[in-house]
């Protein structure tokens, strides 16, 4: 183990869904450790706003992870570019509203809609499979690698649908977190410990974290509402997660894999 176990000095690390809210934060935690982090995303923002945000050069690809030859276009990208993949952080994910675009609520499991639910699963489960197939067998070629899959909190609790409530609202009709969420990020977890285990031999480790909600613009009673239930009293800035980021990607995790770990205020706890 180096000095510095948290060292990603050189390391190249593909972040999924790496234009969002927590892909940006994850890739300035690899960036601030010496890592190179290459975003892939199906919509790029011009390099100018991601520069701006991220607060540092960063590399952007566009990408639709649900289609493997797109995956495996970037992964010759990315070897062109920079010669090597040591890390992969599926983190891309939809995150079905309660209501539509016309305003409609079909969140609910009897209107849910099939053609959300295939996209849901196409992105978060699909996309992390193919994203690990393809650069994972990279990784396992080099005999050494690191995949993160960005599960949640509701890989490990039901959603509490009492967040969501509204008043005066018949009960068959109140909004609710859409069923598609909550098996996706489970279904991360298991996809973490095959891959664990799948690849042990050729040095790829694999781990789940789990983060809870982030704090972004959310109305006051939500924010009161799940204040309650979390230990901590809060949601999650969008930057405390990068601790843990850093941990998982770096050699100081080197004897981790298979694992879950879960970062959320306690909510999971009660």
């Amino acid at each position: 183990m180096s000095i510095n176990p948290f060292d990603l000095s050189e390391r190249v690390a593909v972040i999924t869904g790496g234009a969002g809210l927590l892909g940006l934060s994850h890739a300035r935690a690899i960036h601030c450790a010496g890592g190179i982090p290459v975003l892939l995303d199906v919509i790029t923002p011009p390099v100018e706003r991601l520069r701006e945000r991220a607060g540092f050069e960063i590399q952007c690809l566009r990408c639709d992870i649900t289609q493997e030859e797109q995956v495996k276009d970037a992964l010759s990208s990315i070897l062109r570019r920079h010669g090597r993949i040591d890390i992969l952080v599926n983190n891309a994910a939809n995150n079905p509203k309660v209501e539509d675009a016309n305003g409609l609520n079909n969140s609910r499991l009897e209107t849910f809609p099939l053609s959300q639910w295939q996209a849901d699963i196409a992105v978060g489960l699909t996309g992390a499979l193919l994203c690990s197939r393809v650069f994972g067998a990279e990784m396992a070629r080099r005999g050494k690698g690191v995949i993160v899959n960005i599960a949640s909190d509701l890989a490990l609790i039901a959603p509490d649908q009492r967040l969501y409530a509204v008043d005066g609202v018949p009960i068959d009709a109140q909004p609710v977190k859409p069923v598609s969420y909550s098996v996706v990020k489970t279904g991360l977890i298991g996809l973490t410990r095959y891959l664990a285990t799948y690849w042990a031999e050729r040095g790829v480790r694999a781990n789940a974290l789990c983060p809870g909600g982030v704090e972004n613009g959310q109305d006051a009673e939500f924010l009161r509402r799940i204040a309650e239930r979390i230990p901590l009293g809060r949601m999650a800035t969008r930057d405390e997660y990068q601790g843990a980021m850093l941990f998982l990607c770096s050699d100081a995790s080197s004897y981790m894999t298979g694992a879950v770990l879960s970062i959320d205020g306690g909510r999971s706890t009660w």
